[in-house]
């Protein structure tokens, strides 16, 4: 559930609906100030994701029933991924002490089992079979989740390449970089065959760039299942630079 996106307004709305008893629409329009219309989208939105249930209230007698609306369980899981923009301390402190406990050892083990979890959880959604196409489901994943990821095929190289613009582990990074491998493990994982990192943000580049070579596997690195430049989903061809690589 939590990788469901909800808009900005509706967003709002969910702060108003939560750890609160049933509230009605017209609770609703004074709370947030906005139309009933508005209103009514939003429930819709909240309602089709499961963040909000919705009940029908019957009267005695004569009179419509009244809808009620309450948020759901999933929306605690929401708002708590909502807090990564808000510098929340419990993943980097949990991280700190994994490696305070057990060392780089345990740094490890807990690394391969999040990369296993995590490609397990990605996999269930991916319906492709050839790792081109998983790659480029995966990166729609990723999008959906609210990353900024771009995929596009090398035609020279005979290979697909991945970029996260933004990246949802940064509040674990270290200097050591251990974590930096988790991404590079799911996406092996999920993809099925292996996939190298050829760039990394905290080595001066831009953003993390994976590398999934195709070409000797007699794969077609042109079908990249549909996706094209309008879904924002492009990314810039690697060639040689001054670091040994370069982006456009």
């Amino acid at each position: 559930m939590s990788d469901v996106m909800v808009s900005i307004p509706a967003m709002r709305l969910v702060r108003l609906l939560v750890g609160r008893e049933p509230q009605s629409v017209a609770d609703l329009i004074d709370a947030a100030g906005v139309t009933r219309t508005a209103v009514t989208e939003q429930l819709a939105e909240l309602v089709a994701a499961g963040f909000v249930r919705r009940t029908t209230e019957r009267h005695i007698g004569r009179g419509r029933p009244r809808h009620l609306f309450q948020a759901t369980n999933a929306v605690l899981f929401l708002l708590l991924n909502a807090q990564e923009g808000e510098q929340n301390p419990v993943g980097p402190i949990l991280w700190r002490a994994i490696r305070s406990v057990g060392g780089q050892s345990l740094v490890e083990q807990v690394i391969d089992a999040a990369a296993s979890e995590l490609a397990e959880t990605y996999a269930r959604r991916i319906t492709a079979t050839a790792p081109e196409k998983r790659l480029a489901q995966m990166a729609e994943l990723l999008t959906d989740e609210g990353l900024v990821v771009e995929v596009e095929a090398d035609q020279g190289k005979g290979s697909v390449v991945l970029r996260k613009r933004s990246c949802s582990l940064i509040g674990l990074f270290e200097d050591c970089q251990s974590v930096c491998s988790l991404d590079e493990r799911v996406i092996s994982k999920v993809v099925g065959q292996p996939v190298r990192r050829i760039a990394c943000r905290h080595e001066g580049d831009a953003c993390c760039v994976f590398e999934l070579i195709l070409a000797k596997q007699g794969y077609n690195v042109q079908d990249l299942g549909g996706f094209t430049k309008e879904d924002s989903l492009m990314l810039p061809v690697c060639r040689p630079g001054a670091n040994g690589r370069s982006f456009d």
